[in-house]
Parts: C-alpha cells; sequence; structure tokens
C-alpha cells in the first residue's frame, strides 16, 4: 500500500496555476485530492471569474475531482479587512478560507485538509500551516503540509502551455495594488 493510499483529502485550491506542482506532488505521493475552490478573497469579479473558469477547465484536463463553493464575498471581505488592511492575509483570507474547506471536508467525509497557498513563494508559509493545524485540530482532521515552492516555476510554466489563466496579484483588491502601485 502506498503512502497516501484510502486517505481523503480535500485541498483548498486558490486557482488553477498553483494547483499544478500540488496535485502532482501529492498524486506521486499516492494521494489524490479533491480540489476545493473557495475565494471570496478574490477580487474583482472579473478576476473571480476567470480564475474559477480557469480552475474548472484545469480539473478537466486533469480528470480531478473539483468542488465549486460559489461565494463571490466582497462585501463580507472589505468588513472583515477594513480595520486592519496590514495584517488581512493572517487575521482574514488565511483563516476563512481555511476554516471553510474543513467544514466541507468534515461534513463530506474527508480526513484530512490541505491548501495550494503553500505554493507561493509570495505567502507566509509559517501562518499558511499555523492556520491549517488549529483549524484541523477544531475539526478533527489532519493537516498537510507540503512545501511546494520548489515546483513553483514548473506549475507556472505548466499553465501557460495550457493557455490557462495567469492571474497577476494574489487576490484581493489590495493586493492588486500592492502589485500594481507600490513596486
Amino acid at each position: 500500500m502506498r503512502k497516501g493510499d484510502n486517505m481523503k483529502l480535500l485541498m483548498h485550491t486558490c486557482c488553477a496555476p498553483c494547483s499544478i506542482n500540488c496535485i502532482n506532488v501529492l498524486r506521486e505521493e499516492g494521494i489524490e485530492p479533491t480540489l476545493y475552490w473557495y475565494n471570496p478573497n478574490i477580487h474583482p469579479y472579473i478576476e473571480y471569474k476567470n480564475r474559477k473558469e480557469s480552475l474548472a477547465k484545469y480539473s478537466k484536463i486533469e480528470n480531478v475531482e473539483t468542488i465549486f463553493e460559489e461565494e463571490y464575498g466582497l462585501k463580507d471581505f472589505c468588513k472583515n479587512v477594513i480595520n486592519n488592511l496590514e495584517n488581512r492575509c493572517v487575521d482574514y483570507c488565511y483563516r476563512v478560507r481555511l476554516e471553510k474547506t474543513a467544514q466541507y471536508a468534515k461534513a463530506n467525509g474527508y480526513d484530512a485538509i490541505t491548501t495550494t497557498l503553500f505554493v507561493s513563494p509570495y505567502q507566509n508559509h509559517q501562518e499558511i500551516k499555523k492556520i491549517l493545524e488549529e483549524i484541523a485540530k477544531k475539526y478533527s482532521l489532519k493537516p498537510i503540509y507540503r512545501d511546494f515552492r520548489p515546483g513553483f516555476r514548473i506549475g507556472q510554466n505548466k499553465a501557460r502551455e495550457l493557455e490557462l489563466y495567469m492571474q497577476k496579484y494574489c487576490g484581493c483588491i489590495f493586493s492588486e495594488e500592492d502589485r500594481y502601485i507600490k513596486k
């Protein structure tokens, strides 16, 4: 029996390009992830839509099960980050997505959770890992941490090859501002 056999893993997924290497690494370990799209932090709506459609396209190419939670979430996002913009990722964005992933996992018979956020060299891995462990424990799930960063460029190159939508910033309107204005 291989390492991942019989593990039912739900992987929070932010976008197709970030999913590519994560799926490959997990499959090499014998783990077949189910992707879970829940990203109320991605704005504006056209960006949200493009990323979601790209993930749908990629999940068909890879024949990987994908669950889409339809919640654009601009108003709730704004209400929850406005008083602490500098810490929005840790205090809201990571937490809200991993919490919803854990809730779905627990309600639907999954054993473990992880996230594609671990592939990005731009994310705070230590904080994501800490939040993942805390939330997994709360729901009696196994947190799966992998440092997927070494394959970040591999995933990006494969996404280009497949002509998948490639976002230019993390997701929220404030990260868009950081990308284009605060260079």
